[in-house]
């Protein structure tokens, strides 16, 4: 017999679908009424669909669903089912989203200003994809491909290289077809996009979070943490004051978007985990990737 979801559960699906119908209205209104009427474009699917609409008679949001459901068909072979329901939800929802405001019609700028609408595109863009992380979703751009390639081909390389490579790939193909200029507008609106996430999930002052994780799989996460994320991990051992038992904890620092990656591993590979984050106000330590300690 099937057992019944019960209300806390129900509850989280609904205020799920309420924040991701948020999420995608504000990434449909950045693409359809701030990015198509200026003739900009980004990284990602959304900047693979500008250039494809070059060659295809077809739709914005036609052809941004054909990729987002062959990238989730792809995502269910590759790397299971369980990795594609994350991105299933934003898969279907946001392209239908799209095609509701492209029948609006509405721009956001009452003349053409690209510069404007760089900034304003990649603050809308940045609440959509912030919404969505903060609630464990995903798109299934560009992040979705770079899980894909590290898999099928690149299995030694980092997911945040691969995923900084693929947008400035197709940054970088944008620029051929719609010229430099377009290209490095496209270029201010991706640091915009990556700001504005890091302002949604941890607000203004965090630059740096340190990430601790108490976890049965501790050696599975930490080698995810130095290969995948190609930061360093240390491992402390803790004693539980009501138990008595010894266990692991691992202690990371990295980017904002980098602990989202984390965690979001840490609950597939180890569900009953206990995570903290905090917001490092500075770090110092030369060859760490952090600031160098001699010269701040």
């Amino acid at each position: 017999m099937m057992k019944k979801p019960d209300k806390h559960t129900v509850e989280n699906a609904i205020v799920d679908f309420i924040l991701i119908l948020i999420a995608c209205s504000f990434g449909a209104f950045a693409t359809v009424s701030i990015m198509l009427p200026n003739g900009l474009t980004s990284g990602g699917l959304t900047g693979i669909v500008r250039i494809l609409q070059c060659f295809l008679p077809l739709g914005f949001s036609t052809m941004y669903y054909i990729g987002a459901v062959i990238i989730l068909a792809v995502c269910a072979i590759t790397l299971g089912l369980k990795e594609a329901k994350k991105i299933l939800v934003m898969s279907l929802m946001y392209p239908t989203v799209m095609v509701v405001f492209e029948r609006m019609n509405f721009r956001l700028l009452e003349e053409k200003d690209i510069f404007l609408a760089a900034i304003y595109c990649g603050v809308f863009l940045g609440i959509c994809n912030g919404i969505a992380f903060s609630r464990g979703y995903s798109s299934g751009g560009s992040d979705t491909v770079a899980k894909i390639v590290q898999k099928r081909l690149l299995p030694h390389v980092s997911l945040s290289k691969l995923l900084m490579g693929i947008d400035v790939s197709v940054i970088v193909i944008s620029g051929f077809v719609f010229g430099r200029n377009i290209a490095l507008y496209a270029m201010i609106t991706t640091v915009i996009i990556s700001k504005t996430i890091d302002l949604i999930l941890f607000g203004l002052a965090t630059k740096i979070v340190q990430m601790e994780i108490i976890t049965e799989k501790t050696r599975e996460i930490a080698d995810y943490i130095m290969n995948d994320m190609d930061r360093g991990v240390s491992i402390e051992t803790i004693i539980g004051a009501y138990s008595g038992k010894e266990k692991e904890k691992l202690l990371v620092l990295c980017s904002p978007r980098e602990g989202i990656l984390i965690r979001q591993h840490v609950a597939k590979a180890d569900p009953r985990a206990l995570v903290t984050s905090i917001h490092v106000d500075s770090v110092w330590g030369n060859g760490h990737g952090f600031n160098d300690i001699d010269k701040e």
